[in-house]
């Protein structure tokens, strides 16, 4: 790790240096952008009045969606939406993309240029997502502000918020292209760590606020789950399983043979599961601020809400569903099967076709099931300590930002190290 520091550092690498300032530029931009207030809105009465009426702090999935976007919803910033929408009309995409729908079936198998008109299609659609997510978003945030729905200060704040997505969505493409990649990923990783410092400060205000010693001690506790979070996610990051692989065109002696594997990670679904479930536990809560029925609201809170025994048992379960649902959307066995078979390549032991299949899909299922209680304890911690100290959803839910940006911050190294070996063996060949 350090010798890679140290290469980036180098004289000779100065074209890495320049990409890497170009992206600490763009992500500048986009902290700067999000302390911005949607103009119209008085930022001196956010959460002081009633007239703003969209809470973060018990809504799980927009504590989520607050944590990732840096603060920028819960003071109706112009980058409010981040680049949720765009992440949510790509995986409606892929979903469609199985063989729902057939021209999207088609293009996804067309190669780059297929690939290039679904990144169009998902950008379309990620803006028009944006619009109706920031339309609901003014409606809820205005609350009475003006006489009807269809009021003129909705749709002028829904096409502010649009515009800042699609502002995040350019610098995003700015970071991939002339950065260091990953610019979607990044801009969310940033606006996780730009927030951090609140998180803590009010972690330590809440906990110290009825005794100095007994808070400072939850403090110094609270940091330990901190960091010992951090340490899981860096080892489950990077756990994976390898299935041996043989060819029939290659030989593996053992002076000098390299043996094939294919590796399969212990966390294939990433974060995904959590914001599915965060969002559909989530549901309830959220239309019981419009609904506003007391007994509705009394039920939800007793029975559905994440800090309730039966809501908070619901979202553990929900993160194992879609943890095996998005783990099987985006490995196929049978296809990885279909592959190996083109390509001359077996699994020893195993013979090809339906068998093969089925071994590669009872791997995926067992290590699912780690992944999946890894993801469980991970979201879990925070709502469970959250409880025995008092601090609010805003405070408690930033285990799972940390798993986005160990997973970003991993990702990104990964990518530098490569091109720094890659430069490295061309220099060598030359």
């Amino acid at each position: 790790m350090f010798a890679t520091i140290k290469q980036i550092f180098n004289a000779k690498n100065k074209d890495i240096q320049k990409r890497i300032l170009f992206t600490l530029a763009c992500l500048f931009v986009f902290v700067l952008g999000k302390a911005i207030i949607v103009p119209g809105i008085d930022k001196y009465q956010l959460g002081v009045t009633d007239k703003y009426q969209l809470g973060v702090t018990q809504l799980g999935f927009l504590e989520l969606i607050n944590v990732m976007g840096g603060g920028a919803l819960g003071q109706f910033s112009i980058f409010a939406l981040g680049v949720m929408p765009y992440i949510t009309a790509s995986i409606i995409i892929q979903i469609l993309a199985m063989d729902i729908v057939p021209y999207l079936s088609e293009l996804k198998n067309q190669g780059g240029t297929g690939r290039n008109e679904l990144n169009k299609i998902t950008r379309i659609c990620g803006i028009a997502l944006a619009f109706v997510q920031g339309y609901i978003y003014s409606f809820a945030f205005l609350g009475s502000a003006g006489s009807g729905i269809l009021n003129i200060d909705y749709l002028q704040f829904a096409l502010v918020l649009t515009a800042g997505t699609c502002l995040l969505l350019w610098i995003g493409d700015q970071i991939t292209a002339k950065g260091i990649g990953n610019g979607i990923s990044l801009i969310i990783m940033a606006g996780i760590i730009s927030s951090m410092p609140t998180m803590f400060a009010s972690a330590f205000s809440q906990l110290t606020s009825e005794g100095t010693l007994i808070g400072t001690l939850l403090f110094v506790l609270y940091v330990i789950v901190y960091i010992a979070i951090t340490l899981g996610v860096v080892y489950v990051e990077g756990a994976e399983r390898r299935i041996n692989v043989q060819y029939a065109n290659k030989s593996n002696s053992s002076f000098g043979g390299r043996q094939n594997y294919i590796p399969f990670k212990l966390n294939s679904a990433g974060v995904m599961p959590v914001i599915f479930s965060s969002a559909l536990i989530s549901i309830p809560s959220f239309i019981a601020t419009f609904v506003k029925n007391e007994a509705f609201t009394n039920f939800v809170n007793q029975y559905l809400s994440m800090t309730s025994p039966t809501g908070f048992s619901l979202y553990i379960i929900l993160i194992f569903v879609f943890a095996y649902f998005y783990t099987f959307m985006q490995i196929k066995p049978s296809e990885m099967s279909d592959n190996l078979s083109k390509n001359g390549g077996f699994i020893p032991g195993v013979r090809p076709g339906k068998e093969t299949t089925e071994y590669i899909s009872y791997v995926i299922s067992r290590i699912t099931v780690v992944g999946a209680l890894f993801l469980a304890i991970l979201a879990g911690i925070p709502v469970i300590f959250g409880l025995f100290s008092g601090l609010s959803g805003n405070v408690s839910i930033g285990g799972t930002g940390l798993l986005i940006v160990v997973g970003v911050a991993l990702e990104t190294y990964k990518q530098l190290e490569s091109q720094l070996q890659s430069r490295s063996y061309r220099k060598g060949r030359r």
